[in-house]
């Protein structure tokens, strides 16, 4: 059996003075990158800059919409009506697709961030409105989530396709879920660590828990790494490295989903 997967990055966080990552060193090493489109962070100069840049190194372009939420990164949930998500989805997605034009690239997916990420791997609803929003812009778009999430049922319901993915750097409780960023063990930062698990989630489809606990998780498509890890330059040089010394191909996901 041969093994495959995508290596992707939430990039394009900058905000006017605000500066997250370090977007530069972490590009060679991914071959998708989740940007920014200005509701939890990036600008119109941010978004430009990290397109060019993904072209530059031939790594694959998504969008990477969130809630309106400069202040709090887009990690704080919201009460928003459907209609309001499926419109803040189409805007963000929209906006990221004409930069992408602009230089002839076309986008590959589209992962919603932090809160409204969480939000749509549990709440039907949510993710329904969100597969809509993409499927009104381009039904050819590929939508990342969690297996077996709400949101990875919705996609396949409204006929797109969907990437399974799962986070190297986060820890997991033992229904799936990630553990709260609040809590002390949510991150993982040390490199031999990350590799392992992502080893073993591609090749067995399963990660442990913080309890212990195994998770199944099914086929994984693509794992992220957080820009915004301290150590994320470090964690996508030696994850891609120990993918392919553990006979994993390392590639973007359109090309195998």
């Amino acid at each position: 059996m041969k093994f495959q997967v995508d290596i992707n990055c939430d990039l394009g966080e900058n905000y006017g003075a605000f500066k997250v990552g370090n977007d530069e060193k972490i590009m060679p090493h991914i071959t998708s990158a989740n940007i920014a489109c200005g509701f939890h962070a990036g600008d119109p100069v941010t978004i430009m800059q990290t397109v060019n840049m993904a072209k530059k190194h031939g790594v694959a372009v998504g969008a990477h919409p969130g809630y309106p939420d400069l202040l709090g990164f887009g990690r704080r949930e919201m009460q928003l009506t459907m209609e309001e998500i499926k419109s803040y989805m189409i805007y963000q997605i929209s906006a990221l697709q004409g930069f992408a034009k602009t230089v002839n690239v076309k986008l590959q997916h589209v992962k919603p961030h932090g809160a409204l990420y969480n939000t749509a791997a549990k709440d039907t609803n949510v993710s329904e409105s969100i597969a809509e929003a993409v499927k009104m812009l381009d039904p050819k778009l590929i939508v990342f989530a969690p297996p077996k999430s709400a949101l990875a049922k919705a996609v396949v319901k409204a006929g797109l396709r969907v990437a399974h993915e799962v986070f190297a750097d986060r820890t997991y409780n033992s229904d799936g879920s990630l553990v709260s960023r609040k809590q002390p063990d949510a991150i993982i930062q040390e490199p031999k660590r990350v590799v392992e698990r992502a080893v073993r989630m591609v090749r067995e489809g399963i990660v442990v828990a913080v309890n212990s606990e195994i998770v199944k998780l099914g086929e994984v498509h693509t794992i992220c790494v957080h820009g915004d890890t301290p150590t994320a330059v470090e964690l996508v040089k030696r994850l891609k490295k120990g993918l392919i010394k553990a006979a994993i191909r390392v590639k973007p996901v359109s090309s195998f989903v």
